[in-house]
Parts: structure tokens; C-alpha cells; sequence
């Protein structure tokens, strides 16, 4: 895949979202075992599946067994090099905190970072350059919507990065994305997985 922005402006980054103590669940919800793997498998490959040359992994509670995991699946997939992880120490802030790390660790010349959520293992990979494609033509952000309802990942571009280094509370980058209006594109998808996630532990059983 290639790795440019538009015109080759600058790489694309990727982040995975990893710092979640997973309250909903019981705790321990990225390393709970789905279709005989950790949870947190499905979106680190689909991380490591774009076109950006480093993917960056956010950890806070289960530091260290988050990133261990982390580390092992990319080693799997011969993707190890591309594994950059950091921690979020406000993570019990919520997903703001864990945003605000990932930004500040991003190339100053990134052309826009995409951005995974560890508790979504059914990202397709076709989706990815098709949201790359929509921000090279313009778009201020690209999200993938699945009949009717916006999914993900987002692709957040150039522009509204330095924002994301600064958002807060658990609201993640809904307030950035509110009001972009047509600039924020949706593309159409048939595959359910942008919206598939896991909350409870009868969510590692949904078809």
C-alpha cells in the first residue's frame, strides 16, 4: 500500500485505542478471548492493515498486559517494527485522554491519522483506503456508515489534527466531527463489522 498523503504530502497514521478499562464488561475486555484470539486482535490488525507506516497503540489500565498482547500479535503478522505503544496516565479521564496522547505522538507532517477502537475486532481492510481516498479528495474526515449509521474507523485529516491534541472528557472526537457538515464524508459499506463492538461479555458470542 502506499504510504503518502495527498499529494503526497505527508504518511497517514494510524491509532488503536487501547486504554479502556472496560467497566461494562467486568475489566480485562481487550484480552478476553474471541474467536480464539484477544479481543484486541481484530482492530490492531486492521490497524496495521492501512496505509500508515506506524501504528500507534494508546494502553492505560492493563498497561502492561495490554501492550505485551500488542506486541505478540504484531510479532505474528511480521509487523512488529510498525508497533509504536504509549501510554495514556489520564486515561481514567476517558477516551479524550487517550486521543490527546495518540495526537501529540503523531508525525508533525502526518496527513491524517486513522483512528481504531481496540473493542471493534471486524474492521474490514477494503474500508481503509476507500476513507485515504475520500480525504485525498478533500474531505476534512472520513467515516465508513453501515445502513444508515456512521461506523468505523474515522479518518481524521490534516487539518483537525492539532484539535485532536486537545479534546477532553470521554466524548472522544464527536465534538470535532459535529459540525462538519459536508466536509465530513460517509462512505457506504455493506460490511457490518464498521459497526460491530463488544461491551458485555455476551458480545464475544454475537454472530
Amino acid at each position: 500500500m502506499t504510504t503518502g498523503g495527498e499529494g503526497g504530502s505527508g504518511p497517514w497514521a494510524a491509532i488503536v485505542l487501547a486504554a479502556g478499562a472496560g467497566r461494562r464488561f467486568g475489566g480485562g475486555k481487550l484480552l478476553a478471548e474471541f474467536e480464539g484470539r484477544p479481543l484486541l486482535a481484530g482492530a490492531l490488525e486492521a490497524a496495521l492493515a492501512s496505509p500508515a507506516p506506524e501504528v500507534i497503540l494508546v494502553t492505560g489500565a492493563q498497561a502492561a498486559a495490554v501492550g505485551d498482547a500488542a506486541r505478540s500479535l504484531a510479532a505474528a503478522t511480521g509487523e512488529a517494527a510498525r508497533l509504536r505503544i504509549v501510554h495514556a496516565a489520564d486515561h481514567e479521564e476517558g477516551m479524550g485522554a487517550s486521543l490527546r496522547t495518540a495526537a501529540r505522538a503523531l508525525p508533525p507532517d502526518a496527513a491524517g491519522a486513522f483512528v481504531f477502537l481496540g473493542d471493534m475486532p471486524r474492521i474490514p481492510a477494503a474500508i481503509l483506503p476507500r476513507l485515504a481516498q475520500a480525504v485525498r479528495n478533500g474531505a476534512s474526515a472520513a467515516a465508513p456508515i453501515h445502513d444508515g449509521r456512521r461506523g468505523h474507523p474515522v479518518l481524521i485529516g490534516r487539518e483537525l489534527l492539532p484539535a485532536l491534541a486537545a479534546v477532553s472528557g470521554d466524548e472522544g472526537a464527536r465534538a470535532i466531527l459535529a459540525g462538519l457538515g459536508d466536509r465530513m464524508a460517509l462512505v457506504e459499506t455493506d460490511d457490518p463489522g464498521v459497526r460491530f463492538d463488544v461491551d458485555r461479555p455476551e458480545d464475544l458470542n454475537r454472530p
